[in-house]
């Protein structure tokens, strides 16, 4: 009730997988284009050819040459195989944080700097261990060139396609080409982001700063009139 102490209850694991999972999906909805102007120029110089003879050149001319030789849908091209990764990667990498901490701190609300780091670093290698085929694909997406607005010349016919592919070519391994690095940098972002955000969070929390700048209101009562 509003004016009197909080009995609201934590949310449980499973509304914690499905927000962040969401929210995940939501900022990919967002960013796509740069992520995928990102592959672009990070392929560049491989033995792909370039398009059209065009030479990317930064993020926002990468994205220009791509509407201009591809058609605006090539800047989301790969977006289903994102979507199912920011739902295993982002679900697991922050909707278990909370979690794992406190599997690790055995229940204890006196959580160390060292329990969060070995926590974030868990849920970020698990994450990465689940959601790295939907990153292959993704990828695979974002770095083929396509010779026209309608797709034509692309090498899978569709995310389904694709996954189904790459096993019966590659073998399964190959879904989870990349695995390691990608554990390693996501524990260390795991880390820095998550641990970071759970101590200020906490601050904020002890020292009632939130309530110092927005002072709780209080239900009306008729009976003071």
């Amino acid at each position: 009730m509003v004016g009197t102490g909080s009995t609201d209850l934590a949310p449980s694991a499973a509304v914690k997988i499905f927000s962040a999972g969401t929210a995940g999906c939501v900022a990919d909805l967002v960013t796509f284009p740069l992520d995928t102007a990102k592959v672009r120029l990070q392929i560049q110089g491989e033995s792909q050819p370039l398009v059209a003879g065009h030479r990317y050149r930064g993020v926002f001319g990468t994205i220009f040459t791509m509407v201009k030789t591809e058609g605006p849908r090539s800047l989301y091209s790969g977006l289903v195989a994102g979507l199912q990764r920011q739902m295993c990667f982002a679900s697991v990498r922050i909707g278990l944080y909370d979690t794992i901490k406190e599997l690790y701190s055995g229940g204890s609300k006196d959580v160390g700097i060292g329990t969060r780091l070995l926590a974030g670093c868990t849920t970020g290698a698990m994450a990465v261990s689940f959601a790295q085929p939907t990153d292959v694909v993704k990828v695979r997406f974002q770095a083929q060139v396509r010779s026209s607005g309608s797709g034509s010349g692309t090498r899978y016919a569709g995310t389904i396609d694709a996954y189904k592919s790459i096993a019966r070519d590659e073998g399964i391994r190959g879904l989870w080409k990349g695995c390691l690095p990608n554990i390693t940098r996501n524990a260390i972002v795991n880390c820095s982001e998550l641990v970071t955000y759970d101590i200020i969070k906490e601050l904020i929390l002890k020292h009632d700063i939130m309530t110092a700048l927005c002072p709780p209101t209080y239900a009306w009562d008729p009976g003071t009139l």
